[in-house]
């Protein structure tokens, strides 16, 4: 068995001594993995750096083996964010949590698309939280639980949504929610692609998003925790948008 594809590099972990698993995100594979003879070494190992592309070759006995890689590398992304910390957390959260929730192998064309527009959009502008927000939103879809924000779980409202209910996911008036309003989650005018967006608003957005990629995405194995890039991530933005400088 034999294909080729280009992928984004998700984890390198060291097997043996001087091989290396890969897991790539490639658009007509989706999440896979594969041993790189050598990729442990001097030779291969800087290319072997999460969010870099890379073009692979795949071959294994099986479909359903592990098999083995041969990468020509084609871009770094990493070099270019080397000065930019909240850049490098946003690639660094953006692979964990595709590493974290995608299923082995199953093809995923536009949340492929989606992340390596972002990963490329962290090195050529600050404004990428909004679209990282987005991405958060279609990678909760693509896993099987989008947010329904068209209409009012309670009075069926299109106008006026304020609300997410923790539980379902689902849009909630201010009348609707009631006396239950504490217990809803914010529903920000960014996440329905209104407004200006401005810092504060994405910042209560991502919170909103937070609670139900922690909550539903699948896990790929019991007790896996929770990619700590995200949160790391979520701190430094708060920093951020708040004007500070010690990011």
């Amino acid at each position: 068995m034999e294909w080729r594809d280009q992928g984004t590099v998700l984890a390198v972990r060291q097997h043996g001594e001087s091989s290396a698993i890969l897991e790539v995100f490639t658009e007509a594979h989706g999440r896979h993995a594969g041993v790189v003879r050598g990729g442990a070494g001097r030779r291969l190992s800087p290319f072997l750096q999460t969010g870099a592309q890379l073009d692979v070759t795949w071959r294994g006995r099986l479909d359903d083996h592990l098999g083995s890689f041969t990468i020509e590398p084609l871009r770094n992304r990493g070099a270019g964010l080397m000065q930019d910390r909240l850049g490098l957390e946003g690639m660094n959260a953006v692979c964990g949590l595709l590493a974290f929730s995608l299923p082995e192998r199953a093809v995923f064309p536009e949340l492929y698309g989606r992340s390596m527009d972002l990963l490329d959009l962290l090195s050529i502008t600050p404004a990428w939280p909004l679209a990282y927000l987005r991405w958060e939103m279609l990678l909760l879809e693509e896993m099987g639980f989008g947010l329904d924000l068209s209409r009012c779980a309670v009075t069926g409202a299109t106008e006026g949504l304020c609300y997410v209910s923790p539980r379902t996911g689902r849009a909630v008036t201010a009348v609707g929610a009631g006396a239950w309003a504490e217990r809803l989650l914010p529903l920000e005018p960014c996440m329905l692609g209104q407004g200006d967006a401005p810092n504060a608003e994405i910042a209560r957005a991502l919170r909103t998003t937070g609670h139900f990629l922690e909550a539903h995405l699948p896990r790929r194995y019991a007790g896996q925790p929770f990619p700590a890039a995200r949160g790391r991530l979520i701190d430094l933005l708060a920093r951020y948008f708040e004007g500070r400088n010690s990011i």
